[in-house]
């Protein structure tokens, strides 16, 4: 009984500058993967600062160059990262990209955020740009159709009626209900030729009455 303690004795004092080294080696190697993530931090920190103040200078297109690649280079995007980004992309003239990333800002950090007010502001001015843009596009398009431009239709020369949607009927709801009427454009065919089809989307098409 007594050699059993004594063994026991020996084994843990035996054991023991092994164990306190193991505990030593994994502090140590906890203690490089902080300092290695604290030297990441403070890099991506620098290159941000670096881009923003490319971004106060006018540098847009430097600035929004460097955002990119400190999005490239990081798994989780600060939340600063997000309003400074937006606000260069609207300084670009980007105003999809900066009302997505304004949003996200304003999503992580609400009201209560470093940048929340002026990302509100900048919101509302690349909503409004980007509201013009689409009214600008719209009204392209329709100048383009209003114009002599033909659309090719394709080898059958034929187009699912774009008024019916291939039904032939037209469907009207009032108080008494459903109401069902021949597709004034397709004559009953559910389809249109393609010289019928370039006239409908210019206005240009005799349509049935009935």
């Amino acid at each position: 009984m007594m050699l059993n303690r004594i063994l026991a004795v020996i084994f843990f004092f035996g054991c023991a500058p092994s164990f306190a080294q193991s505990q030593y080696e994994k502090d140590k190697i906890k203690e490089f993967e902080v300092q290695r993530q604290m030297d990441r931090t403070r890099k991506i920190t620098m290159k941000m600062d670096s881009a923003v103040r490319l971004c106060d200078e006018g540098h847009y297109e430097e600035a929004d160059l460097k955002f990119r690649t400190i999005l490239k280079s990081i798994r989780s995007v600060p939340s600063e990262l997000t309003y400074h980004f937006g606000r260069n992309s609207f300084y670009l003239g980007k105003y999809r990209q900066s009302v997505d990333w304004l949003n996200k800002y304003i999503q992580l950090k609400g009201t209560q955020g470093q940048y929340s007010e002026q990302a509100i502001e900048w919101l509302s001015k690349a909503e409004t740009e980007l509201m013009k843009e689409k009214e600008k596009e719209s009204k392209h398009a329709a100048q383009v159709l209003s114009g002599d431009y033909e659309i090719d239709c394709g080898p059958t020369g034929k187009v699912l009626c774009p008024t019916c949607k291939g039904s032939a009927v037209i469907v009207r709801r009032d108080y008494f209900g459903e109401i069902y009427k021949t597709c004034p454009s397709c004559h009953k065919l559910g389809y249109l030729t393609c010289d019928e089809f370039n006239k409908l989307i210019k206005g240009k098409l005799l349509t049935d009455s009935n």
